[in-house]
């Protein structure tokens, strides 16, 4: 831990079941108005999508494929390579079929790709930051419910690294956990019994140095001050992996970076992050 243990890209399975639920959302018992407007008949357009603001690209086959799973007459190709960055105007993709079915998968596919890249690209200012360090950028679990799989890779599109990606994965022993067990060293003596990864969270010096006397190999170091997070590289010397979490953003990850510790857990990656402004324009027909 960090593993990307998981696959580079969301399973089919999943990415299926995901989209035929959206779809159903917002789709419902048709498009009333674009049968309206064109009618029964079956109108061939091209549509493409665009940026309207500089971004990282993360979920382009997420959003082809719910054009397809509409109608598999769709025609859907991606301009782009997932991580890359797009420039403002730059066409991220291109679909060709029926209007309807175009029209009718617009909103869940920019939907999806909109939340993809703007977590690719807030992973990407924060990985920035921090070029020159040894620090690793890491995501943690403060995902959209169902949405796991798809924010965590559009976190590695974005050059980041997925922390665990579910409470099975590995033991990560918090401050509730010390309280249940009663004490830092009974909670990791207890934990060392589990065949996984262990780490444990303290909450301050005190803490960090039990928690290194009980032979703690991964340590988070929770809303540290920059000057305690110094101390406790001084105080580790490499005998823990050191992990800051809390309260870190684009104005100090850079700070908390240089103060030596091997990873920094960032909440808003996921929880935070813009979406990326896109559009999706249908071509005019000639």
């Amino acid at each position: 831990m960090p593993r990307n243990v998981y696959p580079q890209f969301p399973s089919r399975t999943y990415v299926d079941s995901f989209l035929r639920a959206a779809l159903a959302e917002d789709v419902g018992a048709g498009d009333v108005t674009t049968r309206a407007v064109a009618g029964r008949k079956r109108v061939p357009a091209t549509g493409v999508c665009l940026a309207k603001e500089p971004c990282v690209v993360a979920g382009l086959p997420v959003a082809l494929r719910a054009f397809e799973l509409l109608d598999r007459r769709v025609k859907a190709t991606g301009k782009m390579k997932e991580g890359a960055r797009a420039k403002k105007g730059k066409a991220l993709f291109r679909v060709r079929g029926p209007a309807q079915a175009l029209l009718g998968a617009e909103r869940v596919a920019l939907n999806v790709l909109s939340r993809l890249c703007g977590v690719a690209t807030l992973t990407r200012a924060f990985v920035d930051r921090t070029k020159g360090t040894r620090a690793v950028v890491l995501d943690t679990r403060k995902t959209t419910p169902l949405m796991r799989s798809l924010e965590k890779y559009a976190v590695r599109a974005g050059g980041g690294a997925n922390h665990r990606f579910g409470l099975g994965d590995a033991v990560l022993i918090k401050e509730n956990h010390v309280v249940l067990a009663g004490g830092v060293k009974e909670a990791l003596r207890r934990a060392s019994r589990v065949e996984t990864p262990v780490e444990i969270e303290v909450r301050n010096l005190k803490e960090l140095g039990a928690a290194l006397r009980a032979g703690a190999a991964w340590i988070l170091l929770d809303n540290f001050s920059l000057p305690q997070l110094r101390k406790a590289v001084a105080l580790a010397r490499g005998r823990a992996v050191l992990e800051a979490s809390g309260g870190v953003t684009l104005r100090n990850v850079r700070s908390i970076a240089r103060t030596g510790v091997d990873f920094i857990s960032v909440g808003a990656l996921t929880h935070s992050a813009p979406a990326a402004n896109l559009s999706f324009v249908l071509e005019e027909r000639r």
